[in-house]
């Protein structure tokens, strides 16, 4: 069975609930249908939909939820220290974003599917207002699930969100991308460090990032398996690691890829979707204390349910 349909599977089994808070655009309308038609998982849609959903879809209008003033003093509340009044924390709560936010943070929902129709700011904006980060993390970032043509599935990280990283962030976001591997597959991730030097074969201080930033996520998570600084051919090629980094617990071996940037990792995820013809399903946004996923405004139907379901295995 391909890995994505296996998703989908699993996700049925766990009976989250996913809320989708742009309810207007006709392709979250028909991404809603296809996870309640499936059973993947209960479905919210914030907002007034254009036609109604068939029964057992949930519809949710922020303007008549009972609960919404508890909501905007909950706002007022987290955000008050940044100057926030009860006049803003209202009309924060008129956004579907935000309303949906609050329902995550509440426990009304596992998670949150957006980016449809809003940019990938105000949906980073709503979750860390709301949702808040995950308890040891300060840093929110991404991977994209690459399924080869083979089917193995790798991780690419960070490709969506953190342009330039220092040490500590990408440290971070090697371990949140090998944790999220790992609950998406089942298993061990195997994490590559990558830049364009591998063990010291070039001198430069972006090299030293990456190799500084190998030595603190080994310090934080000491039976991960990771390795770097290495080129990508010694991190996926079994020969080229053997010659390059000979010894490495992951060299020719990886299963999930850390870029030095965002610059890197955008460039290289989409030379692996449209040279490689891998399947590129993402980004997937980690580091919220709960599920709160971007989308990509191009984005289609299925492109939302795959989401989802890896919303809810990772919830």
């Amino acid at each position: 069975m391909d890995i994505l349909a296996q998703f989908r599977r699993r996700a049925a089994s766990l009976n989250r609930t996913v809320v989708l808070p742009e309810a207007q655009d006709e392709r979250v309308v028909e991404a809603a249908l296809r996870l309640h038609r499936e059973g993947i998982c209960r479905v919210l849609l914030v907002g007034n939909p254009r036609t109604a959903p068939p029964a057992g879809i949930g519809v949710v209008d922020p303007a008549a939820h009972p609960d919404r003033a508890a909501f905007e003093e909950l706002y007022y509340e987290l955000r008050r220290h940044k100057g926030v009044t009860r006049e803003e924390a209202r009309a924060r709560l008129q956004d579907p974003l935000f309303f949906a936010a609050a329902l995550v943070r509440r426990g009304d929902a596992d998670l949150s599917v957006a980016g449809a129709a809003a940019p990938t700011a105000r949906v980073l904006r709503a979750g860390l207002h709301l949702v808040g980060t995950a308890p040891g993390s300060q840093v929110v970032s991404s991977f994209f699930l690459m399924v080869l043509t083979d089917g193995r599935p790798l991780a690419f990280g960070d490709c969506a969100v953190v342009p330039e990283p220092d040490p500590e962030q990408l440290a971070r976001i090697a371990l949140d991308t090998a944790a999220s591997y790992a609950k998406l597959t089942g298993a061990e991730p195997r994490v590559a460090m990558l830049s364009f030097s591998t063990k010291g074969s070039a001198r430069h201080d972006r090299v030293e990032r990456v190799a500084a930033a190998t030595a603190l996520a080994r310090e934080m998570e000491p039976s991960l398996a990771i390795d770097g600084e290495l080129q990508f051919d010694a991190a996926f090629l079994p020969r080229v690691g053997e010659r390059k980094a000979p010894g490495s617990p992951v060299a020719g071996r990886a299963n999930v890829y850390i870029f030095p940037g965002l610059e890197a990792g955008n460039i290289g995820y989409k030379i692996a979707q449209r040279l490689g013809g891998a399947r590129a399903v993402g980004p997937v946004i980690q580091g919220f204390a709960r599920p709160f996923l971007d989308l990509s405004r191009g984005c289609s139907a299925e492109d939302i349910v795959e989401t989802a379901a890896i919303g809810c295995l990772i919830a």
